[in-house]
């Protein structure tokens, strides 16, 4: 080993370190996969929001720099759980997703100095829709930037979900993150409430105008641009029913919005 080596939750390395950060809740039935697909880092930090579940349990058998806080919604769990990492590089991972082999590799030569003029990385996202990689419809790359160096990233909050958001050059990287999204339909309806409660205040604070054809033509656009335009099509029944979700989605979305709006 060498001399100059810097050690990391009792391990000793040679390069510049890095940090998963993972936020739960009620996450008892995909962490574990999660978790040991991020075995290879150098430390690995867990922020739950009051799980009722065996989440917490399952993250501490992995890590022992695990937090319990009150939810502060998506952006203020991740920057804190930023703040309590130590590496040199933040791996942002969500509990339903995994890091691949040839992943961990393509990061390991960043760690190793390629790019070194590089700040961040996204990194591509491989949606699994009921055991399969949906290819097509506008869900593949699906680009997240998920890797960057220590104090130069933050996440932000917008309408729905959060980003990240970093102070110099973002490189892309090429092997994926694999994301086992939705349990199935009604995990899906359940999200699709709470995400389109949020998108639809969003749209009235923006001020922009709730028109009657909102309710037609923007789920019908919805569904036409992920199974025609973008090909959803050939990804099978999967492809039809996520553009019919997607489309209800964005319905019911519309239909808040006009229910606000109209009073």
């Amino acid at each position: 080993m060498r001399a100059d080596a810097v050690r990391l939750s009792g391990r000793a390395v040679n390069r510049p370190t890095i940090s998963a950060v993972v936020i739960t809740f009620n996450e008892e039935e995909r962490l574990r996969p999660c978790l040991e697909s991020l075995a290879w880092v150098d430390e690995v930090v867990v922020v739950d929001a009051e799980s009722s579940d065996k989440t917490v349990q399952i993250a501490r058998e992995f890590t022992d720099r695990v937090w319990v806080r009150p939810w502060p919604g998506f952006a203020g769990q991740k920057n804190f759980a930023i703040e309590q990492a130590t590496g040199d590089w933040i791996f942002s991972v969500d509990a339903d997703e995994e890091v691949p082999p040839e992943l961990r590799v393509e990061i390991g030569a960043v760690l190793e100095g390629r790019g070194e003029s590089v700040q961040a990385y996204r990194v591509p996202r491989r949606n699994i829709f009921w055991g399969r990689w949906v290819r097509h419809g506008g869900l593949y790359p699906d680009w997240q930037l998920r890797l960057f160096r220590r104090g130069l990233g933050r996440f932000v909050d917008h309408s729905v979900h959060e980003s990240a958001q970093v102070t110099g050059t973002v490189g892309r990287l090429r092997a994926p993150l694999v994301h086992r999204s939705y349990r199935g339909v009604a995990d899906f309806l359940a999200r699709a409430d709470r995400y389109s409660t949020l998108a639809a205040e969003a749209w009235i604070r923006s001020g922009r105008p709730a028109r009657r054809s909102d309710l037609v033509f923007r789920p019908l656009g919805r569904f036409l641009g992920m199974y025609v335009a973008r090909a959803g099509f050939l990804d099978g029944w999967r492809g039809f029913l996520l553009a019919c979700l997607y489309a209800y989605y964005v319905l019911i979305r519309s239909a808040k919005v006009w229910e606000r709006v109209r009073g």
